[in-house]
């Protein structure tokens, strides 16, 4: 069975991480400058939040606060869903459908392992969908290997 070790062997293990002090504009200027989806937020190597582009526009440029002044604190995302390197990639696109979230931190024992988005997931199923195809394509046709 694949896990997420898998995907983050392609992908990489960085995780792009900010202090839960700074405010809400110095986020979204990381986000920016390294085009990803969200921040990991750390106490020691422990993830205790998570500040995701969704969560800058719904909870704070939609609400009207100031981006200079809120704190990532104030608005991150505290209830981390945290999975690990030997999750299965079918149990965690599970997790991402009913939690209803977008990137999980994925834990090696005690320290951060990296980050998986919704998009990874689809990305790896995808190929394996692809392969399927071009496997049964192969069969029917007669080309497939004996």
């Amino acid at each position: 069975m694949d896990t997420v070790d898998l995907i983050l062997m392609e992908k990489g293990s960085v995780v792009r991480c900010i202090e839960k002090d700074k405010n809400v504009s110095d986020a979204a200027k990381e986000i920016a400058k390294h085009s990803v989806g969200a921040l990991i937020i750390l106490k020691g190597q422990i993830p205790i939040g998570i500040l995701s582009e969704r969560d800058i526009v719904t909870r704070v440029v939609a609400k009207g606060l100031d981006t200079t002044r809120t704190k990532i604190e104030e608005v991150m995302t505290k209830d981390l869903v945290i999975i690990t390197k030997e999750t299965p990639i079918k149990e965690a696109m599970a997790i991402m459908t009913n939690k209803r979230c977008r990137h999980l931190p994925v834990m090696d024992e005690e320290k951060l392992a990296g980050l998986v988005s919704i998009g990874d997931l689809n990305r790896w199923y995808s190929r394996d969908f692809e392969c399927t195809i071009r496997s049964l394509n192969d069969y029917i046709s007669g080309s497939y290997p004996v």
